[in-house]
């Protein structure tokens, strides 16, 4: 994946001014503008800012050990009560050790647990309000709760037991898994994907504290390279001298329509008097359910998008989000909006049915489509943040290409589901001339191709990419 490392080597220090090659980018979302804010519609009456907006709570909040404290921190650790992580625990340390969830300090005590399940948000002590709609908890059983006794802080330790972090002056407090399921997702159905995965087993207990981070998460996956940090995608911005940022996360492999409605965005951000906005193309990192097409198939579709040259390298910036996804719908994507507020994108973009998933019991949607967008203009704690709702974009079949849908002339146009898209790729079947560029489509092919036969009716491993 050279074209894309060209872009996207992660450093601590900005990318240099030397790398002026930068690697083709992709596709796009068209949308309907809309000012959410009367102060917004102001701040364009003053003119264009250039500057990126600040991060919730005024500044990134990184959870490093200083490499001169990191010999003094091991000691530490080596005399604490250990907790092992989980994949998805550990997940969840990268994106507080990067200010994901600035300004947030580490895994929820009890307090920040029961504004964000009650009020979707967190009030800080200078009585400003920043949105925060998932919890970032970290659970442990009866077994381990008893290990930690009175001890005021216990070392964070991944599978192999090498030390990741230590929390300190730490809170546990009940896990109450029901409430914390119907809060988040709504419903307490059976076969909720992250609910199955990381609750449902999990400890009677929440631990949380302050998070200090001794050795920062490293995937080894060979995408390490393409997990841009907050700190480090401002950077980028600034090197870009990017007057607007607007993001647009994904967890499917990208098609022409998402290029159409990228490339519309930016027309029209440029239409409203913004002189340089930049693209943060931003696909998600962290769990993913069984049947969505996993991360390193999906970097390579990207790539194949990118090499397409769809959209200008000077304008796009293509990172991982490191965050597992819930599949909570309009509770989820207001972190997934507030998240990308801390990286500074100041734009984000919506579609239908954001951080959906069908019902996992009746035939239905779980969320009604548009209230993922409707949730985010009205938001607490996201005022800062202009939506973008895009417009439909479905196959013209006049045209042999993705276009924006017109009622007046529906019988021309052609929806393609995810569910179809999948099902062609399975089936080694072309989609129609237009709808994806060959060689993104072939990658989604190779995918479907490469997945191993399970037994007992489960779902297939896929092979990496």
């Amino acid at each position: 994946m050279a074209t894309m490392a060209s872009l996207h080597l992660k450093t601590s220090t900005p990318l240099p001014h030397s790398l002026s090659k930068l690697p083709k980018t992709y596709f796009a979302p068209p949308v309907n503008l809309r000012l959410r804010t009367s102060a917004a519609r102001t701040a364009f009456a003053a003119g264009i800012s250039a500057s990126l907006i600040d991060p919730d709570g005024g500044k990134l909040v990184e959870l490093f050990v200083n490499e001169s404290e990191k010999e003094s921190k091991l000691k530490q650790a080596s005399g604490l009560p250990k907790i092992r992580l989980s994949e998805i625990d550990l997940q969840w340390v990268h994106v507080l050790s990067e200010g994901w969830a600035s300004p947030l300090k580490g895994f929820m005590r009890e307090s920040e647990f029961l504004q964000t399940l009650h009020f979707n948000s967190l009030r800080l002590e200078n009585g400003s309000v920043v949105n925060m709609s998932v919890p970032i908890v970290l659970a442990i059983d009866d077994a381990q709760k008893n290990r930690v006794g009175s001890s005021a802080s216990v070392a964070l330790v991944d599978q192999n037991d090498d030390l990741v972090a230590i929390l300190s002056d730490i809170e546990i407090y009940k896990h109450n898994k029901e409430e914390r399921i119907a809060r988040t997702w709504g419903t307490t159905a059976p076969g909720l994907p992250y609910v199955e995965e990381t609750i449902t087993g999990a400890g009677n207990w929440l631990i949380g504290g302050d998070l200090a981070v001794v050795n920062p998460v490293n995937y080894n996956d060979g995408l390490d390279r393409f997990r841009l940090s907050p700190a480090q995608l401002r950077n980028e911005f600034e090197r870009r001298n990017a007057d607007a940022v607007f993001a647009f996360q994904l967890r499917n492999p990208v098609h022409n329509g998402h290029a159409l409605l990228m490339t519309d965005t930016r027309k029209r951000l440029l239409d409203m008097g913004y002189k340089n906005p930049v693209l943060l193309l931003h696909p998600l990192g962290g769990y993913t359910k069984a049947d969505d097409v996993p991360l390193s198939w999906r970097m390579k579709q990207h790539e194949k998008v990118l090499e397409d040259g769809v959209l200008d390298p000077e304008t796009t910036v293509v990172s991982i989000f490191p965050s597992p996804m819930h599949y909570a719908g309009p509770t989820e994507v207001q972190w997934h909006a507030k998240a990308r507020i801390n990286a500074g994108a100041n734009f984000y973009i919506v579609g239908r049915d954001p951080a959906g998933m069908g019902h996992p019991v009746e035939k239905r949607d779980l969320y009604d489509a548009d209230h993922g967008k409707k949730v985010l203009s009205m938001a607490p704690g996201l005022e800062r943040l202009n939506i973008l709702p895009f417009k439909v974009a479905a196959y013209d079949k006049t045209q042999s290409k993705m276009a924006f849908f017109d009622p007046s002339r529906a019988q021309d146009f052609l929806f393609i589901s995810g569910t179809k898209m999948r099902a062609l790729a399975k089936n080694r079947e072309n989609p129609p001339d237009g709808f994806m560029c060959p060689g993104g489509w072939k990658v989604l092919v190779d995918y479907y191709d490469s997945l191993v036969p399970a037994e007992n009716g489960r779902v297939p491993q896929p092979v990496a990419a």
